[in-house]
């Protein structure tokens, strides 16, 4: 018996992008454990990836090519070879490629985070067809956005400051279930004396161990943010000094916040003035202390129409307070930015001729649907998916379906399992887990480079997305060497290491330990430095007037809401978000038994009187339901949930549900205020109690 340890790293899209060592015997992958000498991950792995071997040796593992044989969305395939898939993809894509290529679509998200399998064989495949480009914003694009404008980029508080805080507000996030190792920091922090304030319409897990929890309305955050600034300026709770040498817009700003006093905040946020004057306070004094005061704002905050602006005025607070100047102030919405990550060299955008058109993800439920035309283009022929289960996580989810179900539109799709998108391919290709195959990583939750060995060899015919693209790009007669790259030539590319932040880089080193921390200062902006046009933090920002919208912080309404209309409420008086169920990940780790047994099965957490009025009662089957949909779920009485809000934690595949749905049956394909991003948590519902 032979058994070795090797060194990965977690694939999933989540901040804290786990350092882990894999047991292996006699070829086989026995245990997934958290790297103990990993400042971030310390020894600790979330239920989820701590039972990676169960995903990776799961009976239900698609390990052979398929072929569909029954009707779209029936599920029925045999197995083909490899050499014919291939033979069958070519031989389809070729004419449509002839006639446009444009009408051939990649969709592909965050299934591992990789850059060499999520981004760079691919990225070289469809660039060198001149296939449509996809907007990949279905996640974070709004938020970066705003950050952007506002700071420069996504850099931020250092993951490993945060327990030396003494407040930390928790903005839009439920870091039990979603950024396990930024929780643990703030335990600390609590137990040292911090306060944790959350700030969430829903009382989440995370929310019931903080110290206060402000139940806002959904998508008014920006509302609160503006109220913030107004109590900070009114009682001179700001940097004066900070904010004359390291932000500019200062006095448009001020005017602009005293346009919102506590009392219309409260009446916009469904809370109370008061809360709103003593979080300013709170936050306020906490860095005038100077002791470190930090908000961790997350995702929620902007899947909503305003979502872009909400995280800019957040943004603004660390600026106007002068949070920056201690290491464990100021914010984090995500550290990506920090990493000189080589993109040109990856993905040689070099290889597109012209400029294709674009087609954003979120959105293609009715792209699918759309006749050719001189505005949109060609219509969409072919689509290749890999990194992504678009039938359960796109919004508007049965246009989606009806899209996938045309005849004559050809599918392609790599995967582990047979999912819900999977249901609808023409051909299905085996993909690599994370313990089979190659790659480096960035992360968003903290700052180390970070390197996947592979623990085991693939299993059945399955084969890393980088070898399948390698195939692809044989069978279409692309002939260019970067086509001919392993995958630990490109990892070697992976990181601009002329970049002082990553001079240290070297790949074969980086395998050997697995992680290399940026080199990075402690406190980023402490003495300014933005990495914005300015080089300030930018309270008004000219790029944003350009673009033409407000230049300063504002407030923009939901597309949903009582207040925004009104009409449509008297139909649908329920605000329902979706945010993650604590043991899924988006849509992975749904078909493993054991998690999907510990989540139980789709429950609705509607409040008491909410449930009063309908007749309904705890265990009621309820139907939630607008027009565009509608999903069946088990009721939860609960005043987690506060009046008026619905919430159905996310996202089930549909088969495994018991109508065949999720949540995204209502969910609108409508985009934010910047970043062409989703609208998920910008949505109303009525619920009725199913006979």
């Amino acid at each position: 018996m032979t058994t070795t340890q090797v060194r990965a790293a977690c694939p999933l899209d989540c901040p804290d992008t786990c350092a882990l060592l894999v047991t292996v015997t006699d070829g086989v992958a026995t245990a997934v454990k958290g790297d103990p000498d990993h400042p971030t991950t310390a020894g600790v792995l979330c239920t989820k990836v701590s039972r990676f071997t169960e995903r990776t040796y799961h009976a239900d593992r698609l390990l052979h090519p398929l072929r569909r044989v029954g009707k779209k969305g029936e599920g029925k395939f045999e197995r083909i070879s490899w050499e014919e898939a291939l033979q069958t993809i070519a031989d389809r894509l070729k004419p449509i490629a002839a006639r446009d290529p444009q009408a051939i679509l990649p969709y592909s998200y965050c299934g591992t985070m990789g850059l060499v399998q999520g981004e760079s064989m691919s990225s070289r495949f469809f660039n060198q067809l001149g296939a449509s480009l996809l907007d990949r914003t279905i996640c974070a694009s709004a938020g970066a956005t705003g950050y952007r404008y506002t700071v420069g980029a996504s850099i931020g508080t250092d993951l490993e400051q945060f327990q030396n805080a003494k407040l930390i507000i928790i903005w839009g996030g439920n870091p039990i279930a979603s950024n396990l190792h930024f929780w643990m920091r703030a335990q600390e922090a609590k137990r040292n004396g911090a306060t944790l304030i959350a700030i969430d319409p829903y009382r989440s897990l995370t929310a019931e161990k903080c110290h206060q929890h402000v139940a806002l309305l959904p998508g008014t955050d920006a509302a609160l943010a503006l109220g913030l600034m107004h109590v900070l300026i009114s009682e001179d709770l700001v940097d004066h000094d900070y904010i004359a040498q390291y932000t500019i817009g200062y006095p448009e700003l001020q005017q602009r916040a005293l346009e919102w006093p506590p009392e219309r905040v409260a009446e916009v946020c469904g809370i109370t003035a008061t809360e709103v004057v003593e979080l300013a306070r709170l936050y306020g004094r906490a860095c005038r202390s100077g002791e470190g005061a930090a908000i961790r704002a997350n995702y929620g905050v902007q899947r909503v129409h305003g979502g872009g602006m909400a995280v800019r005025n957040i943004a603004c607070l660390p600026a106007l307070t002068g949070a920056w100047r201690h290491p464990a102030g100021g914010m984090q919405l995500s550290s990506s930015g920090s990493f000189p990550v080589n993109r040109k060299a990856l993905q040689r955008p070099d290889l597109l001729k012209g400029t294709p058109r674009t087609i954003n993800m979120s959105t293609i439920g009715d792209d699918l649907l759309k006749a050719a035309s001189p505005e949109f283009g060609p219509q969409v022929e072919a689509v290749i998916v890999y990194n992504s289960n678009p039938l359960a996580v796109a919004p508007d989810s049965s246009k989606v379906a009806q899209g996938f179900a045309r005849e004559d539109l050809f599918t392609v799709v790599l995967e582990h399992f047979q999912t819900d998108t999977v249901d609808y391919a023409d051909i299905v290709l085996p993909a690599t887990t994370q313990l089979e195959h190659i790659d480096a990583h960035s992360t968003y939750g903290h700052l180390y480079m970070m390197a996947n060995n592979a623990a085991v060899a693939p299993l059945g015919e399955a084969k890393a997305n980088t070898e399948i693209f390698r195939l692809l790009a044989q069978s279409m007669g692309f002939d260019d060497p970067c086509f001919q790259e392993s995958d630990d030539a490109l990892a070697a590319k992976a990181f601009d290491n002329t970049d002082a932040r990553a001079v240290h880089f070297d790949w074969e080193s980086l395998k050997r330990r697995g992680w290399q921390k940026l080199a990075m200062a402690a406190a980023p902006f402490a003495e300014g430095g933005f990495p914005t046009p300015s080089g300030k933090c930018e309270f008004y920002s000219s790029a944003m007037a350009q673009a033409g919208l407000d230049p300063l912080p504002t407030y923009i309404a939901p597309h949903e809401s009582p207040a925004s209309n009104p009409a449509l409420a008297a139909r649908f008086p329920l605000a329902m978000i979706s945010p993650p169920a604590r043991n899924f990940l988006n849509s992975t780790f749904v078909n493993v038994k054991s998690l999907r047994a510990a989540e139980g099965e789709p429950h609705l957490d509607i409040h008491p009187d909410d449930c009063a009025a309908r007749g309904i009662a705890a265990g009621d089957m309820v139907r939630i339901f607008n027009d565009r949909g509608s999903f069946v779920a088990k009721a939860r009485v609960t005043d987690k949930a506060r009046k008026g809000l619905v919430v159905g934690l996310s996202v089930w595949w549909k088969k495994l549900a018991s109508d065949g749905k999720n949540a995204n049956e209502v969910t609108s394909q409508r985009l934010t205020d910047m970043g062409r991003a989703p609208t998920f948590y910008d949505t109303l519902v009525e619920v009725e109690k199913v006979a």
